[in-house]
């Protein structure tokens, strides 16, 4: 999808992608392809919070240095 503006994460890189499960718009390196999500919507489905849309615990547990408690891939 093409999309315009800064990224509502981490607001400094050009947004790209829009999250299926929320509608942020995000950059590369904070979309996950994979789910079509930003990393905050997988973050809150691996921790099982409300919303979930069936995701699945993994081992990317690496931390992104923008958002505190959430995934980088």
């Amino acid at each position: 999808m093409s999309v315009s503006g800064l990224c509502q994460i981490c607001e400094s890189n050009a947004a790209e992608e829009s999250c299926e499960r929320c509608g942020a718009l995000v950059c590369e390196r904070h979309y996950d392809g994979e789910h079509a999500m930003c990393v905050s919507c997988v973050a809150e489905i691996a921790r099982g919070d409300p919303g979930d849309r069936g995701g699945r615990d993994d081992d990317r547990s690496r931390r992104d240095p923008d958002v505190p408690g959430e995934y980088q891939f």
